[in-house]
């Protein structure tokens, strides 16, 4: 069994809970509305009875929640086999549920069938016979009123009758007195119920909720289902996340090799010119320029602001080596200050201008770095006025600016893009688009 078996998500307890009440409710509610169509009885006494067998029937409902749980490393067959086994117990003890609280409610109900059941026979001689249940009274035209009963023979005299006998009064005439005809049926007060097999009724209703419980196990499981597809998104989300931090972390440390070869290089100059200050001055600058660029995560966004920063350091580096040739200027206006970039992202293009065009010519060279925002977009560009695009631009745009092109894509997954080429005034331009996201948001 493997680990992602062994730490199935479960479905949260709220959800289940939710999905109980709501599966009952919609029973109390749909067996309301159809007694109320059909014209039952739907008085409180009815109701709160109803209540305590949804109430009851949602308790024993939560007792296969456990068992599901248990199982939930099972294969999905004998997950469903043993739920429609065990739905079966579950139901006829919500069967019982509703037997007992409606008891009282059926006993009287048989009490006022069996007081409504009575017929009422004419023998065709002036003798009412009434049949109710399992007694027999016979009203006979003077008055007199023969009851049979429970083993009793009951005789009232009518008005016209004397003092009774002392014998034993004659048994009570059949209803039908006549055997040469049947006598007429003159009233019929109700219809003898048909009594109901009890065992069927409660059947019956057994299926009723047990069609009921394996719905709800149905949902169950397609809650679970859903839980764990949502786990294996999380996860391949995180895989995803994952995979693009170690590309950023290696793309990113590919930086700083470079940049350093570029620096010793400029710093051994210096020292090979006898420039001790110079030198010394541009160890320190190193120094803070790795400090403040090693700090944060190479993972991470920082501030443009402080990615200005960063490249006003390496351009001090770079003005000790190059102190009459290299010249800067930076257009970023205030309110861009706190928008989001990818750190360093602009080291490999100013890197690019020192030296394709700084280190290339003997004559002063700008080098601008300016940043504009338009239509959502936050448009960042490293131009200089050097010779323009040389040879390294024609085949591949060198390494720096691959690098660059990588990171955007790893980063914004397509929504970032980089150009680059010769400028309209002369030089080359670096120009990367990309979404703009302030700190804040």
């Amino acid at each position: 069994m493997n680990g992602n078996t062994a730490q199935r998500p479960r479905v949260p307890t709220r959800l289940v809970l939710a999905s109980i009440v709501g599966l009952w409710a919609c029973y109390f509610v749909l067996t309301t509305l159809r007694g109320a169509l059909l014209g039952y009885d739907l008085s409180w006494a009815f109701l709160s009875r109803r209540l305590v067998v949804t109430l009851g029937s949602m308790a024993v409902t939560a007792a296969l929640w456990p068992l599901l749980a248990l199982l939930a490393r099972w294969p999905l067959w004998r997950r469903a086999s043993l739920m429609l086994v065990a739905a079966l117990p579950v139901a006829f003890l919500a069967t019982m549920i509703n037997s007992w609280a409606f008891a009282d409610m059926d006993h009287a109900a048989q009490q006022r069938e069996q007081r409504q059941s009575v017929n009422v026979l004419d023998d065709g001689e002036g003798n009412v016979v009434e049949i109710n249940g399992g007694s027999v009274r016979v009203r006979s035209d003077d008055g007199s009123v023969v009851e049979v009963g429970d083993g009793k023979l009951i005789v009232h005299a009518g008005k016209g009758a004397g003092r009774p006998s002392a014998a034993p009064p004659p048994p009570p005439p059949s209803p039908a007195v006549k055997p040469s005809a049947a006598p007429p049926v003159t009233k019929a007060e109700t219809a003898p119920a048909k009594e109901k097999n009890f065992w069927d009724e409660y059947a019956d209703m057994a299926l009723g909720r047990y069609f009921l419980l394996v719905a709800w196990m149905a949902l169950y499981l397609a809650l679970e289902n859903a839980q764990q597809a949502r786990a294996a998104e999380r996860r391949e989300g995180e895989y995803r996340r994952a995979a693009q931090a170690a590309e950023l972390r290696s793309l990113r440390y590919q930086i700083n090799p470079h940049f350093l070869f570029n620096t010793l290089n400029s710093l051994s100059a210096l020292v090979l010119t006898g420039k001790p200050a110079e030198a010394e001055r541009m160890i320190q600058t190193i120094a803070t320029f790795y400090r403040r660029s090693l700090a944060g995560d190479p993972t991470g966004d920082l501030p443009l602001a402080q990615e200005i920063k960063l490249q006003k350091l390496y351009l001090e580096i770079e003005a000790v080596r190059f102190p009459e040739r290299l010249q800067t200027r930076f257009d970023v206006p205030d309110e861009l200050a706190d928008v989001l970039v990818p750190g360093m992202i602009l080291q490999p293009l100013v890197e690019n201008s020192i030296k394709y065009a700084v280190a290339a010519t003997n004559r002063p060279v700008t080098v601008i770095i300016a940043a504009r925002a338009e239509a959502g977009e936050l448009i960042l560009s490293v131009s200089d006025d050097g010779p323009g695009a040389g040879a390294v631009w024609q085949d591949g745009c060198g390494i720096g600016l691959a690098n660059v092109r990588d990171r955007l894509q790893a980063r914004f997954d397509g929504a970032a893009s980089i150009d680059a080429g010769t400028a309209p005034e002369g030089g080359f331009r670096t120009v990367i688009r990309l979404p703009l996201e302030h700190r804040d948001d």
